[in-house]
């Protein structure tokens, strides 16, 4: 059965991005590829909500196994009470707008704040193992971000806040983005030719 499921999900996988790939050329195919692509929005909503299922199922048999049942009940109770507070008033609720602003949002904050702390200290352990141009090339750039990002004891510093750091972010950050970007790009692009034919089965054996 497994061997009939394998080049049956390649066909359907295959048939199906080619309509997506050609509808960008044939007019005449647009409403096929929103309707397969409404299905395809149906489908990940469904295992949005199988990974749910399953995240319940796990942090519950470790409250009954007493492995660390503390942090799993925390979970599965704040993801219970978040999950039918949206169900029930959505996401523009009185609630759920309260429950996104003074939880989710600050703990957001903290963790980019800790992150912050993490990369200054990984720079530092960076230099302390390799001392070479590269790594002191990177340990200045992050000096200079931090310096020119908020305020030195409560002195300003016109030279980092005005000049380089805006340069290092909207330039030099900027172009090195765009050139992760176009490597993803293509790595994706890559990824989608293999599927379409047939080299690579991510969907089944």
């Amino acid at each position: 059965m497994s061997r009939f499921r394998a080049p049956v999900a390649t066909a359907v996988a295959i048939a199906f991005g080619l309509i997506v790939l050609a509808s960008l050329f044939i007019p005449a195919l647009l409403e096929l590829r929103a309707l397969i692509l409404s299905w395809s929005i149906l489908l990940a909503a469904f295992a949005l909500l199988l990974g749910l299922v399953n995240l319940f199922q796990v942090h519950f048999k470790r409250i009954q196994d007493n492995s660390k049942p503390v942090y799993s009940f925390v979970l599965l109770a704040g993801m219970l009470v978040a999950f039918f507070v949206t169900l029930f008033q959505g996401r523009q609720g009185v609630v759920a707008d309260w429950l996104f602003n003074s939880i989710q949002l600050p703990i957001e904050t903290s963790l980019m704040a800790l992150l912050a702390i993490t990369l200054t200290l990984a720079a530092v352990r960076l230099v302390q193992q390799r001392n070479d141009f590269a790594s002191i090339v990177f340990i200045g750039a992050l000096f200079l971000i931090l310096l020119g990002s908020a305020p030195l004891f409560g002195l300003e510093l016109p030279i980092f806040s005005r000049a380089l750091t805006p340069y290092i972010n909207h330039v030099l950050a900027v172009g090195g983005m765009r050139g992760l970007l176009i490597g993803v790009a293509l790595g994706t692009l890559t990824a989608g030719l293999r599927i379409l034919l047939g080299s690579d089965r991510p969907f089944g054996g």
